[in-house]
Order: structure tokens, then C-alpha cells, then sequence
């Protein structure tokens, strides 16, 4: 199991937090020195059956400066994609990867879930 997380970010320390209660073992990846690639995130969104939306951090600094918020539903799947693999800062975090799943952001219910 590996998270995918921004080390200043106070959602991943939670979700950090969480695993570590539970005795998860996990490795953590830092996702701005190790950016998603492009095959990566293609992976993880089919294999989590969300839209490319829920993998853009929303609320990061970004996000707004490149006005995504009206021009994302203009863009194709691909242009989503690579534009998520250019900067991990773009892709919203924590991810946690799972044999069978892929969880995008910290959702405390949803995690308990895939994790029993």
C-alpha cells in the first residue's frame, strides 16, 4: 500500500495518522518531488472509476492560477491527464493505492472501508 502525499498538508498528516493507528504498513510518496505520471494517473482513475475532476486539487493555489476551475470542462480526458502529470501539486492528495483500489482524497469512512 503506498500514499501519495504533500508533506505540509495537514489532510495528509490526518490520513497519515489514521493508517498509522491502525498498524497499516505503508509507504509514503511524496507527490511534488514524485510527480504522477501520466500512465500512472490513467491507472488510478480507471481502476477507481472517478472522474479526472476529483483528481485536481480544487483549493490549491494551482488550480487557481491557471483558471482550471472554467476551463477544465473544456478539456479532454487526455488534455486532464497529462496536465495532472505535469504538476503533483495539481493532483489532489492524499491518494492511497491499494491492491484494488485507489482512493482519492481523505475520506475517513470510505478508508475503513476499503481497508477491511
Amino acid at each position: 500500500m503506498t500514499i501519495l502525499c504533500y508533506p505540509n498538508c495537514t489532510t495528509c498528516k490526518k490520513a497519515q495518522a489514521f493508517l498509522q493507528e491502525r498498524k497499516m504498513n505503508v509507504s509514503v510518496r511524496n507527490i511534488k518531488e514524485q510527480n504522477p505520471t501520466y500512465e500512472e494517473l490513467k491507472e488510478w482513475q480507471k481502476k477507481s472509476n472517478l472522474p479526472w475532476k476529483r483528481f485536481f486539487n480544487t483549493s490549491g493555489g494551482a488550480y487557481r492560477a491557471l483558471g482550471l476551475k472554467d476551463r477544465l470542462p473544456k478539456m479532454s480526458e487526455e488534455e486532464q491527464a497529462e496536465l495532472l502529470a505535469s504538476d503533483g501539486m495539481l493532483v489532489k492528495r492524499p491518494i492511497l493505492l491499494l491492491e484494488d483500489a485507489v482512493l482519492v482524497g481523505f475520506r475517513p469512512a470510505e478508508w475503513e472501508q476499503a481497508l477491511k
